[in-house]
């Protein structure tokens, strides 16, 4: 008896190892496959399959929750087929495990009333016996539900439910990692995705800021082209680029091509309808090929100026004023890749939007510099015909001189003085000339100093006795003064508006004070312009000259002052402020030179 009693225990315990190691088995097997893949499709038909085989069941059904909806969504192995089902929380035996969070062993289901025969009675499958478990995360958030049907060897028992709860969490954690690295994996797109965008951004503006940079910097449509140019180039590693402007009225356009490797302009005549620039602003539509000799708007000119064969080109008609399109900015040969991209074209686009404003702004300024040009000629051209008068009645006199001097010496000595004065006759056309042409920025004439202050007097007196302020003029220098009368003119008329404006409502007295400053043996004149207003704010005092700065009057740009400072620095001159509580005292010194006649 003790005997038998004893080889029932041995018997009850191999099967308790054998359970045990089927246990560790299945767990180190299930461990395994979860450790093959992340791809959550993958992972969850690797858990039902060996799930099937750890518990010798029929089949197995893998719920994972739905928190949203409230819905377990089902994934079921018959044979080869992964089927899909959903169902409510609370509903069916899985739904129960769902809401209670505890596992359930039915072995006779038709017998329990959570149990929902439809699905036996629709295929003619016959359940006979459900597990079910509920998959626990790390947390000990229940994230889905494991139930299997129908044990091949009997009925399932509570050590399939150990074995079964087993293998549900460890599957639960599988899961949540798989969804942690998805979700991972989701996120570090969206951030690449978000850097990259970004990094457009910072390129845009960086582009945008040296743009703005380099055509503030402009003063002629050459700088202005080659700033652009370069930076254009610099970012898109295009091999060379170009501006066409068409010259209205007729066939011809002005191409203005620069490599990337000599900053130098290349400029010449084109047909306004030829190459890609020519087809950009035919069209008015944007031009892009990489494959260049093959387009018809390629033009064998092309291949020339660059020294090779066209192979790619970006070419963006530029909009006027009117609407209309008055030239054209293109890229040629991308030296990386492949060829250009829809980045470079993008890239291109925003700096035509900006180049087309620039051109247009400088052409307008170049424009209006021609007509103040010709303005200032035409009203100079009297003072010159008036200057003329005293060398030529120098001349007359001399002349008149030689014709009753006897002797030969006398009278060459007369030609030579006669001969000075056309010396100054033909500086005084090359001065008007250099600055019809654009290239002196001031027209330095002979100016008599008492009738143009009392022009100045003429124009300023009633306008600041409107504002309550009388205007002194002390002219301690009557003479002859060489200096542009026109910018100096608007000198006056800024610092007089100033002052005026700093006096307000009380009024006050605006001087200007004329005289001539010889120490030295250079001979400077000497403008003082005074007011008797409160002076000038302290904050600003020391960058007073700079662009842009005022002290908050109405209306005010900042800019009269530093147009001032540039007036006088084009005259060789300098201009500096002192003030007070009794008010601010502007000089300005304009070297002279000699004259003579």
């Amino acid at each position: 008896m003790r005997v038998a009693n004893l080889e029932l225990k041995l018997v009850q315990m191999e099967e308790e190892l054998t359970r045990e190691r089927r246990i560790g088995v299945a767990l180190r097997e299930v461990g395994l496959a979860l450790g093959t893949t992340l791809d959550l499709d993958q992972l969850l038909e690797l858990i039902l399959q060996k799930i099937i085989d750890a518990v010798e069941a029929d089949r197995a059904t893998l719920y994972l929750l739905d928190d949203r909806k409230g819905e377990l969504v089902s994934r079921i192995v018959q044979g080869d087929e992964v089927r899909s089902i959903r169902l409510k929380v609370g509903q069916g035996i899985a739904g129960h495990v769902a809401q209670t969070s505890k596992a359930l062993l039915v072995n006779a289901p038709y017998d329990d009333p959570r149990f929902n025969s439809d699905w036996d009675m629709s295929s003619g499958y016959r359940t006979r016996s459900i597990l079910a478990v509920p998959m626990k995360n790390h947390l000990g958030r229940t994230i889905g539900v494991i139930q299997v049907l129908n044990k091949k060897s009997g009925q399932f028992t509570d050590h399939d439910a150990v074995i079964l709860a087993a293998l549900a969490t460890q599957a639960a954690i599988s899961i949540d990692n798989s969804r942690l690295f998805l979700s991972v994996t989701q996120k570090n797109t969206e951030l690449l995705e978000i850097k990259e965008q970004l990094e457009h951004r910072v390129r845009d503006l960086k582009l945008l800021f040296d743009l703005e940079s380099a055509m503030g910097r402009a003063t002629s449509l050459d700088e202005l082209f080659t700033g652009v140019l370069s930076e254009a180039l610099r970012t898109s590693d295009a091999l060379a680029g170009a501006f066409a402007l068409r010259d209205h009225g007729t066939e011809v356009a002005h191409l203005y091509l620069m490599r990337h490797d000599d900053p130098k302009l290349i400029r010449t005549p084109v047909r306004a309808t030829s190459g890609f620039t020519g087809a950009a602003m035919a069209d008015g539509e944007v031009v892009f090929t990489n494959d260049a000799q093959a387009h018809p708007g390629h033009d064998g000119a092309l291949d020339l100026i660059l020294e090779e064969p066209c192979t790619s080109c970006i070419s963006i008609p530029l909009e006027g004023e009117d609407g209309e399109t008055m030239g054209a900015i293109a890229l040629y040969n991308k030296m990386k890749g492949d060829g250009f991209d829809e980045d470079d074209r993008a890239l291109l686009l925003l700096i035509a939007a900006n180049a087309s404003t620039a051109i247009q702004l400088q052409l307008s300024r170049e424009a209006r510099e021609r007509e103040e040009r010709l303005s200032t000629i035409g009203r100079l051209l009297s003072g010159v015909i008036h200057a003329l008068k005293t060398p030529l009645t120098v001349i007359s006199g001399y002349v008149q001189l030689m014709q009753h001097a006897d002797k030969r010496d006398v009278r060459e000595e007369y030609a030579e003085l006669a001969l000075k004065q056309f010396d100054h006759i033909g500086a005084m056309q090359r001065d008007v000339l250099e600055f019809a042409r654009g290239e002196k920025n001031v027209l330095i004439r002979r100016v008599y100093l008492s009738k143009f202050f009392g022009e100045v007097r003429e124009a300023l007196q009633m306008q600041l006795a409107r504002l309550g302020v009388e205007l002194v003029i002390d002219l301690a220098d009557k003479g002859v003064a060489r200096f542009d009368e026109g910018k100096i003119l608007r000198v006056i008329h800024n610092l007089a508006r100033n002052a005026a404006e700093a006096m307000a409502d009380k009024g006050g007295k605006f001087t200007i004070k004329v005289s001539r400053d010889t120490k030295g043996g250079d001979e400077v004149l000497v403008l003082q312009f005074s007011d008797t207003g409160p002076g000038i704010p302290k904050d600003i005092e020391h960058r007073l000259f700079q662009s842009f700065v005022t002290s908050g009057k109405k209306g005010g740009t900042g800019l009269g002052l530093a147009i001032t400072k540039r007036i006088a620095e084009e005259h060789g001159g300098t201009i500096s402020v002192h003030s007070s509580s009794r008010g601010a005292t502007f000089k300005m010194r304009l070297p002279q030179p000699h004259i003579e006649g």
